[in-house]
């Protein structure tokens, strides 16, 4: 929690010693429109008043003119210069007033407004949401200037809000008319041929299927199974050969590069390839022969693997399981395939059993889905089932993304041009500073969590999960655990994947969606064929591999902002209803509570909790009344009634009824 500072306003000339020296960062702004800028020589960070901000809008990399003030251990400092603009394009609603137009943009970091220049479209009206270029923006006495690119849809409307995120992401909605066309071209001539059969291993008479989610249409992945005798076990994870039909150079190829991942929201799917190509001839459908790039291992009951081999593949589907016909297979032991999909999970279980063993962190979080009438509107909120089926293929993605890592691991070994040419999936260490804050955190909710001058092991998390299980404060320790440490990211250097505990790690299993598995499929291909990757090269996918990381986050931005619009538009027509919560976090305004059914989130103002005067204990994340000494706790279970929600803002009030 940032330290609270005083609002002052700090003119470039008129601050006590005036500005001392300038640093370079990248801006933080809030929805009040403060700045933060992280620099490496300061504790803290350095802080602007939003009278100091000039023309820097969040993320930008800026000049910082630093004053010789220091207020409670922080910097202060104005921006005097913007760099880089972090982005370009802005979504937001339209507005006309004193003869002109102007967007408020839906991202409340964006604290000004942005005057429409160049051409109308005669189509627009007040609260309309439109997608902006920025033009320009003189100076910070006047205000932003942009371009009209794309008229949403009316503000408010499901198809248009979805519309919205996506856009304000930097995602496009469609495919261009030519890449579409290209991808008409690559299905028109799909057929695969005897001689391109020929290159490969084939499997159409092994048993193979594919397990995904009942609303699946991509299928970029098939595992196949067959009985080796004496205990051992061959399991080909056969992925989508999306780099036999997407080549580099080529539109559809820019394309993918370009969005990185398919987005995922609440109702639809925007892909990162063309449906013909995702849905069609690349997707693993039941029933038709498809190419494959596989990870084929052999492994004992224990779930070690013997030997194992990678290479492309020709497959033919036997059939396509959801996860509940999968599930219920397995329970029943009855239906098509039950024998081999027995085995499968059993080997899977033994396969968790020792990546667990060896240190990998259980995350799992309860996830929600919405049931939508047909104009969007939200009608339930359902918790997602975690069932075996899923740890199945789960099982079989993570340990075939390790094997395909650890193979180009011993190739660098024996050959040193090979030795940085991949992409990685990495996951630092934790920062120890933020585990000890977090062990803090965790004692205060009266658990035992002990590190090592903020060194803390897989096992020592896994020790306090288990101790969590079933807890109502599980997924609020949790989801703090995660905001500790490090973001998972894509790199052509390796540094391990601590979450998972595995020394080599990479992404392989889903090149339908993601980008980084295409370019893994490239270059293990070129592994295979024992050619080196260029300098030239190597510095590309180094480029790219941050270019990706970048895109997921967005993505998942994405997806998260969908799922907070549909709770808080569920929650409109429940005003005056009382709910089941836990405090998941304490403030100087408030009380965070998250409703349990529909993880929905919401504040308790302080000003509406008139039995006493709350302070704020900051050791003990807890807010205490100065006269009762009534205490409110994070992990806290609460009763709560639901008083106000805000479409706009995307914001729930509560009202507290007993704490439990």
């Amino acid at each position: 929690m940032r330290k609270k500072t005083p609002k002052r306003h700090f003119p470039a000339a008129a601050v006590q010693g005036g500005p001392t020296t300038a640093v370079r960062g990248i801006i933080s702004v809030t929805m009040k429109g403060a700045g933060f800028v992280t620099h490496a020589d300061f504790a803290e960070d350095i802080y602007i008043e939003n009278g100091s901000l000039g023309t820097a809008l969040h993320g930008d990399t800026v000049e910082v003119e630093l004053y010789s003030r220091i207020e409670r251990g922080r910097r202060l400092g104005a921006v005097s210069k913007v760099l880089e603009r972090a982005k370009t394009e802005f979504v937001g609603t339209l507005e006309r007033g004193n003869g002109a137009w102007r967007l408020t943009p839906d991202d409340r970091r964006v604290y000004t407004p942005f005057l429409i220049t160049g051409k109308i479209p005669k189509t627009i009206a007040p609260n309309m949401k439109a997608l902006i270029r920025m033009t320009g923006w003189k100076d910070a006495r006047s205000i932003p200037e942009g371009e009209i690119v794309t008229v949403i849809g009316k503000k408010g409307d499901h198809d248009t809000e979805m519309k919205a995120i996506v856009l304000g992401k930097g995602f496009d909605l469609q495919f261009k008319k030519a890449l579409e066309e290209e991808a008409k071209a690559i299905e028109k001539n799909k057929e695969i041929t005897p001689e391109e059969i020929a290159k490969r291993r084939d499997f159409r008479d092994v048993m193979t299927c594919t397990i995904d989610p009942e609303t699946a249409k991509d299928f970029d992945d098939a595992i196949s199974f067959k009985d080796l005798g004496n205990g051992t076990y061959e399991i080909g994870v056969h992925i989508a050969d999306v780099s036999h039909y997407v080549r580099p150079g080529s539109a559809i190829d820019e394309e993918a590069r370009e969005r990185g991942t398919s987005i995922y929201l609440v109702d639809r799917t925007i892909p990162m390839l063309p449906e013909v190509l995702s849905n069609d001839v690349c997707s693993l459908n039941p029933g038709e022969n498809k190419l494959t790039y596989a990870a084929v291992l052999t492994i004992n009951e224990r779930g070690e693997v013997l030997e194992r081999w990678f290479g492309k593949t020709v497959i033919h589907s036997d059939k396509r399981f959801t996860y509940e016909e999968a599930q219920k297979t397995i329970d029943t032991k009855e239906g098509p395939f039950a024998a081999e999909l027995i085995k499968l999970n059993e080997l899977a279980g033994a396969i968790r059993k020792e990546r667990f063993k060896e240190g990998a962190i259980d995350f799992d979080q309860p996830e929600i889905r919405f049931r939508l009438d047909k104009h969007g509107h939200p009608l339930e909120v359902i918790r997602k089932e975690r069932l075996e089926t899923m740890r199945l293929i789960e099982e079989y993605m993570l340990l075939a993304n390790r094997e395909v890592a650890t193979y180009v691991s011993d190739l660098a070994k024996k050959d040193p041009i090979l030795k940085t040419a991949f992409i990685y999936r990495i996951h630092d260490t934790p920062n120890p500073e933020r585990i000890e804050e977090l062990s803090i955190f965790i004692r205060a909710l009266g658990y035992d969590f002990k590190t090592r001058e903020g060194i803390v092991t897989a096992k020592d998390l896994n020790k306090l999960f288990q101790e969590l299980n079933g807890k109502p404060e599980e997924t609020l320790i949790k989801t703090a655990t995660i905001r500790s440490m490090a973001k998972a990211i894509y790199s052509t250097k390796n540094i391990g994947h601590f979450g998972l505990a595995f020394k080599f790690y990479t992404h392989f299993t889903s090149p339908i969606r993601r980008y980084p598995d295409v370019m893994v499929h490239r270059i293990l291909k070129r592994h295979l064929d024992h050619e080196p990757l260029s300098h030239e090269e190597l510095q590309s996918y180094e480029a790219l591999a941050l270019q990706s990381s970048e895109r997921e986050v967005s993505a998942v931005e994405a997806e998260r902002d969908s799922i907070k619009l549909k709770q808080v538009e569920y929650m409109m027509k429940r005003v005056g209803e009382t709910f089941e919560g836990v405090i998941s976090g304490v403030t100087e305004w408030g009380i965070y509570v998250e409703e349990k059914k529909t993880l929905a989130e919401g504040l308790i103002r302080l000003s509406n909790m008139r039995d006493d005067y709350y302070n704020l204990d900051r050791k003990n994340y807890a807010l205490v009344g100065e006269r009762t000494k009534r205490r409110f706790r994070l992990g806290d279970p609460v009763k709560i009634r639901l008083t106000a929600v805000s479409l706009e803002d995307r914001t729930i009030d509560w009202q507290l009824v007993e704490a439990r």
